[in-house]
């Protein structure tokens, strides 16, 4: 049964020993590249191309054509490959289009040897790009299955090759458009003929139409993408001091039984430590939960599309409007419509059976930056001698499967700033709370983030600041102030605002100044070179003008430098400024203190359920981690 895939969707493959096939209407250049764990393509002995036709494992067309054949053999492949990408390029300098919006949707497939079909995806939605990745077959706990990806390059081969890590991508993106100008060609066999059902295009060799509950309709969501990309281009993830070099691939899992998938591992995920595989492999989770479930939305969606088709059908003909005709074709387009939703269904079951498998392997392993705060590690807990690589910030979950909650982590040092929403949001949970309740929830949440930051980075490595203009907060401040971790009291008044935001404006300034200066090393003696916190309650009360672009100015400069925010506010409560602070807000990550289905996903745009991690349950455990971290401190500062 061929499963015809959307922007995103993957499938298992059930063999290594495959044919991919493209159709594109017009000539094309076919290749593919090689990537790592991290989908890096290293050098251009990984890249198959007319010019360079054959790797281990892989063997691609010499020449532009309108229909390719690539073989693959993914047991062939090198063992430090965990991706091999399919790209379509348009040739240039040969009088062709320029960019695939004047030509058909690219055609791909990826056959068994005999001719059947195992995964088919029409590329649509292509513009102004002349270059795209049409496939991705990657290896995920040692099982290999192919995803649908579809993203263009208006750059065309060069960006492509770019954008996958290749050193001096450009030159080899010439070299190949010049080998295949040259005409340095053979002739390849087209693939089987096609033919159309509707808006939708299989093929004839083994294809079921569209029964098939892995049938979607063709228009996806979003590209799907590796990383968020924000305006000044796309987001530098690299921890400070995690090595450049490739990082050793992942553990062997144990064997699997005859039939049944491998058992689930703890850190089945490459990098250098096991904290970093860990990490690497709650986002592949994330990933595939995400993807498993947009297969099943569009699954349901072509179902219901369908249904409504059927009806209109039916009830198109006069006669079918009364008597037993009319009833049997309702009754059998429900039918099918409800067969094609159960039989989706159960495929998401089975995906998301294997990823609560693997949840419950991974959650016990995380360490204490990624653990929840019931776990051991929290009672048992010892000041920390490394900064780690991320840090928990709460969970995430889907409406088809609450039960699944994927760890929300968030890179260290945090990259921008958090906005915890104290106002009543659209959430159930919001609605059922005054606003009081809220806002001190919302403060609750921001002293528990600051304990989790203080407990795991070293001693002396981490400085928190407090502005709470009106002082309504302290019941929740109270941990931190009785504690001892803060150096001083928080900041009330306007005074105090102005006072705590000029000194950490200024501490920006010179840091900024000696890293531009390139003498990091020679900062004044009373420059505090830990990472710094500031925590603002009840914004915008307390604040002129003059502090509100100090704030907006350390909510943009500061992370560089290593001074974060986090904003407990209700943004009506700032509406008299109008516009003047909507960059400040889109600065800002948006967590609330209650569930809400604010968060969106980078590849298909589902709408993420964010909860955050409940507080500490009642007992010694928090003053317990903020006492060994305020002894600390003092230790330190001796």
């Amino acid at each position: 049964m061929t499963a015809e895939l959307v922007r995103g969707q993957n499938h298992p493959l059930p063999q290594t020993r495959l044919e991919i096939r493209v159709s594109a209407g017009r000539p094309v250049v076919a290749g593919a590249t090689l990537g790592d764990e991290q989908g890096t393509v290293r050098g251009a002995e990984w890249v198959a191309h007319p010019g360079s036709p054959q790797l281990p494992g892989l063997e691609v067309s010499r020449q532009a054509a309108a229909d390719h054949r690539l073989a693959v053999d993914l047991e062939a492949v090198p063992e430090d490959v965990h991706r091999v990408n399919v790209l379509l390029a348009l040739p240039v300098g040969v009088g062709g289009p320029v960019s695939f919006a004047s030509l058909a949707a690219p055609f791909v497939a990826v056959t068994a040897l005999d001719g059947s079909e195992v995964a088919s995806y029409t590329i649509t939605g292509l513009d102004a790009e002349s270059a795209v990745v049409a496939l991705e077959l990657y290896r995920r706990q040692g099982a290999w299955k192919v995803r649908a990806v579809g993203q263009g390059y208006a750059g065309g081969l060069a960006e492509m090759l770019t954008d996958q890590g290749l050193p001096r991508g450009h030159e080899l993106a010439s070299t190949i458009l010049e080998a295949v100008a040259g005409g340095l060609a053979r002739s390849v066999s087209a693939p089987p003929p096609r033919t159309t059902d509707g808006d939708r295009v299989r093929t004839n060799a083994g294809s079921p139409g569209p029964e098939s509950a892995q049938q979607p309709p063709a228009t996806p969501q979003a590209a799907p993408q590796q990383q968020p990309v924000s305006e000044g281009g796309p987001v530098d993830y690299a921890h400070p001091r995690r090595q450049t070099t490739a990082p050793p691939p992942p553990p062997a899992a144990p064997p699997a039984q005859p039939g049944q998938p491998a058992p689930p591992v703890a850190g089945d995920a490459s990098g250098w430590s096991m904290d970093e595989r860990l990490y690497n492999q709650v986002w592949g989770m994330f990933e595939d939960l995400a993807r498993t479930t947009a297969a099943y939305r569009s699954a349901v969606d072509f179902a219901e599309s369908r249904l409504e088709q059927e009806l209109d059908k039916a009830l198109s003909d006069p006669r079918n409007r009364i008597g037993n005709a009319g009833t049997n074709a309702r009754e059998q387009a429900r039918a099918k419509c409800d067969a094609l939703i159960a039989q989706a269904r159960e495929v998401l079951e089975r995906d998301v059976a294997q990823l609560l498998a693997e949840s419950q392997v991974v959650e016990p392993a995380l360490p204490l930056a990624y653990a929840r705060w019931d776990s051991p590690l929290w009672a048992a807990y010892r000041l920390p001698m490394e900064i780690p690589m991320a840090l928990r910030v709460g969970d995430l979950h889907l409406p088809e499967r609450p039960d699944l909650r994927i760890p929300m982590l968030v890179r260290l040092p945090l990259e921008r700033g958090l906005w915890i929403d104290s106002g009543r949001t659209g959430s159930e949970a919001a609605l059922l709370m005054d606003q009081a309740q809220l806002k001190q929830l919302a403060m609750d949440t921001a002293v528990a983030l600051a304990a989790r930051l203080l407990a795991v980075y070293p001693a002396g490595e981490f400085t928190v600041h407090v502005i709470d203009p009106a002082g309504s907060a302290a019941g929740s401040l109270a941990p931190l102030v009785t504690s001892g971790v803060l150096d001083e009291p928080p900041a009330t008044g306007a005074g105090g605002v102005a006072a705590v935001l000029a000194r950490l404006t200024q501490r920006v300034d010179l840091v900024q100044m000696a890293v531009r200066g390139g003498a990091a090393d020679a900062l004044p003696p009373g420059v505090d070179t830990a990472e710094q916190l500031l925590i603002v309650n009840d914004f915008p009360h307390g604040f002129d003008d003059r502090a509100l672009t100090q704030l907006r100015y350390l909510a943009d400069e500061g992370p560089s430098v290593g001074v974060h925010l986090v904003m407990v506010a209700d943004r009506e409560d700032a509406s008299a400024y109008g516009p003047v602070l909507d960059p400040l807000w889109r600065s800002l990550l948006r967590i609330t203190p209650v569930p809400d289905d604010h968060l969106a996903d980078p590849w298909v745009g589902h709408a993420w359920t964010y909860e955050p991690l409940q507080a500490p349950p009642a007992g010694r455990l928090l003053a317990d981690v903020l006492a060994q971290v305020a002894s600390a401190r003092r230790s330190w500062h001796r």
